[in-house]
């Protein structure tokens, strides 16, 4: 049994990850790993350490939390914490790694202005630094009991390949609809077979594992609003991306995954490419 890792700073945000990660956990027969860090200062303070206050703080937090949530919890799961000090993107990471995990789950904190939707720093990332699948979703995103339509939008490379056998797995458990969407920003046909192909190969796969799909296209100038105006359309209930990023150990997320991230109301499920090809349909 793999367990969701969610990463929890109180926050309703926060909060709202552990009640989303909960829907899955149930479906996924997963046990679920709260994670709450200390962070560490890189600046000396004026002030009193505060930090075994902070942590006796945090104790009583969770157990309240767990008194809360646990009984929502599938018969057979467990929900259970650990606080640590550190980095929290890699205190994270290593208690997925550690653990084995099958997901991590992770509010997306916005904050005001022109910036309102951009991705919270922390939340941030975790998703460019972990090798480990990361789910980021919104305070004001509607849980559903089901996942009933995934979107995979595609592009022309292999590594888009990569996030299929993962959707495979949660449209099996969710008995989901998956919208298999051939992206172009190119109005050239030779260059759109590309991506036509990668789709298709997709699409042959799907229908090996018997998952219910649609295929389709977008060509847009704009393919973050295009995606994200094609998944309301459709009243998608998840959107799965590659982050575009070559390794974990690099603090970097291609452009396009990362305006998709920050402008989704939707939850989008990311997933890292990897050198290792054996996994892909």
């Amino acid at each position: 049994m793999h367990p969701i890792v969610v990463a929890v700073d109180f926050s309703n945000t926060s909060i709202h990850a552990v009640e989303y990660a909960i829907s899955l956990a149930n479906k996924m027969k997963s046990d679920i790993h709260l994670i709450w860090v200390d962070k560490i200062s890189t600046q000396e303070s004026v002030y009193p350490d505060t930090s075994n206050e902070n942590r006796n703080e945090a104790k009583k937090r969770f157990d309240e939390l767990i008194a809360q949530y646990s009984s929502k919890l599938a018969k057979g799961l467990s929900m259970e914490y650990k606080l640590k000090k550190g980095r929290i993107y890699r205190e994270v990471d290593n208690l997925a790694r550690s653990n084995e995990a099958e997901l991590i789950v992770t509010g997306a904190h916005g904050i005001s202005g022109y910036e309102e939707y951009w991705i919270g720093s922390n939340a941030y990332k975790i998703v460019t630094y972990t090798a480990c699948p990361v789910i980021t979703v919104r305070h004001d995103f509607n849980i559903k009991p089901k996942i009933e339509r995934i979107l995979a939008p595609m592009d022309g490379s292999n590594e888009s390949l990569q996030k299929i056998p993962f959707i495979v797995k949660l449209a099996t458990l969710f008995k989901s609809e998956v919208h298999l969407v051939a992206t172009h920003s190119s109005h050239l046909k030779s260059i759109q077979r590309i991506t036509e192909k990668i789709t298709q190969s997709a699409a042959s796969y799907l229908q090996q594992q018997q998952v219910r799909f649609i295929e389709d296209s977008i060509v847009s100038n704009d393919l973050t609003k295009a995606v994200l105006s094609y998944a309301i359309n459709v009243q998608a209930d998840l959107i799965a991306i590659m982050t575009e990023q070559e390794t974990p150990v690099n603090i970097l997320l291609g452009a396009q995954a990362q305006q998709l991230i920050n402008q989704s109301p939707i939850p989008v499920l990311s997933i890292h490419p990897t050198e290792k090809q054996n996994h892909t349909p």
